[in-house]
């Protein structure tokens, strides 16, 4: 069967962020529980990286399923022009009600990349419908936004998107001042980001529709972190200058820095926030950009030429909705931000064992630890990065190294000797 099913796989299938070559020899997954993934063949794979982000309760967890159960015999999908209905209401009521006080009206999507296009579009015609012509937007050097070709301009710095620049908007871009544990020099590289910010604003300002960050941490970037005291003072700047403020919170949102939402550690909240990968606990497509009521007011009336005329097929699909009710709640009932907590002592505890061997560059927030391993290829997909991949598959560990930086972002279900375990491996695999 697993040949069958590999010989079908190259016959008709691209993956994505995959090379395409003789060795590609993918792992055929027949189920998994928990944070454990298993193969056709009965092999286990810790699920290290919460599959690509998404999966923060664990692998087929009932209280999900049972609740895509029952919405699937009631009404599995109705257009969303003209129509709503219960859960579509009830979930952007729970959205809102965990938002900054300031965000209150969602507009949902199918992913990341869709929520941040929603989010560019509103900020060029808030400016439109308001008369006024702003085209600019602002990111972080070495962010991430998605593949469409609004969220690649705004990510261009990220190195991935080398053939398309010729068709993709001229964004601006602040250098990133990444923080890591024994960093002495971090005012020197906030300062200079901040100062950087104000000739962008003194030469731009009144073209900026938007400036768009991934709050705390980059993610495909590299889980690059910056000091909260920095992103303050340069939120700051941008609010008083009157531009827009965009949280990409597409991989940070639903506890993955420690709280719910990066936002939660920070005065100056965002105009707009993007979500998606975890909103539904990982079980099926969903996103939402949420708004201000700021911006959505001037959206408000009968003109035509008003109306934000965007829309997707699956928009607030009934049974994603209730999927994305159901991790909401699970973080009340099973107190998930606790199980963060644990995590987070955990990483800092093997963090600090990894720093006895060669590593560099460690940092960690809530559920995310980072570090750099030092001599080995820096560049995305290079035969060393694939090379230790499989030797972490070799040893039932799913990671995925951006370059030469390992990084582990577990589902809040993992039992504390499970992921004290993983790290021994990985420390006696780096080894």
């Amino acid at each position: 069967m697993e040949k069958i099913i590999k010989k079908k796989d190259k016959q008709f299938l691209w993956h994505p962020f995959t090379k395409i070559n003789n060795q590609y020899d993918p792992v055929v997954i027949a189920s998994a529980k928990n944070d454990i993934l298993k193969d056709i063949n009965g092999n286990e794979y810790v699920d290290l990286i919460s599959s690509w982000w998404v999966n923060i309760h664990g692998h087929c967890k009932k209280e999900i399923i049972e609740s895509i159960r029952k919405q699937s015999k009631k009404l599995e999908q109705v257009l969303f022009a003209d129509f709503t209905h219960e859960p579509a209401v009830n979930l952007a009521e729970k959205i809102v009600d965990l938002m900054p006080k300031n965000l209150s009206r969602v507009f949902f999507s199918d992913n990341g990349s869709t929520a941040v296009e929603i989010a560019m579009k509103v900020a060029i015609q808030y400016w439109f419908n308001k008369g006024i012509q702003k085209k600019k937007f602002v990111s972080m050097t070495g962010g991430y936004h998605g593949d469409t070709f609004g969220a690649m301009s705004v990510g261009f710095s990220s190195g991935f998107y080398e053939p398309f620049k010729d068709f993709l908007m001229k964004s601006i871009h602040i250098p990133y001042p990444d923080y890591w544990e024994g960093k002495n020099d971090i005012e020197k590289e906030e300062l200079f980001s901040l100062d950087r910010a104000d000739e962008i604003l003194s030469k731009n300002k009144n073209d900026i529709a938007a400036v768009i960050f991934e709050p705390l941490i980059q993610g495909a970037g590299g889980m690059k972190v910056c000091r909260k005291e920095f992103l303050e003072k340069l939120l700051k700047k941008f609010r008083e200058a009157g531009v827009l403020i965009i949280f990409d919170e597409v991989m940070t949102g639903f506890g993955r820095t420690g709280k719910m939402f990066a936002a939660d550690y920070l005065k100056t909240k965002p105009d707009i926030m993007c979500l998606a990968k975890s909103l539904t606990g990982g079980y099926i497509p969903l996103a939402a950009t949420v708004f201000s009521k700021m911006i959505h007011d001037e959206f408000f009336g009968d003109d035509i030429k008003k109306t934000f005329l965007h829309g997707h097929s699956f928009t607030a699909n009934p049974i994603a909705c209730s999927a994305a009710l159901t991790s909401i709640e699970l973080f009340e009932k099973e107190q998930t931000l606790k199980k963060v907590e644990k995590i987070s002592i955990i990483h800092h505890e093997y963090i600090n064992k990894l720093k006895k061997i060669n590593i560099s560059k460690p940092r960690v927030l809530g559920s995310i630890a980072a570090f750099e391993f030092n001599g080995m290829d820096q560049k995305y997909g290079s035969s060393e990065n694939q090379k230790l991949k499989n030797i972490f598959l070799e040893n039932g560990l799913l990671l995925r190294p951006l370059g030469n930086t390992i990084y582990l972002m577990p589902p809040y279900c993992i039992k504390e000797n499970t992921l004290s375990n993983c790290y021994e491996k990985i420390i006696e695999i780096l080894t």
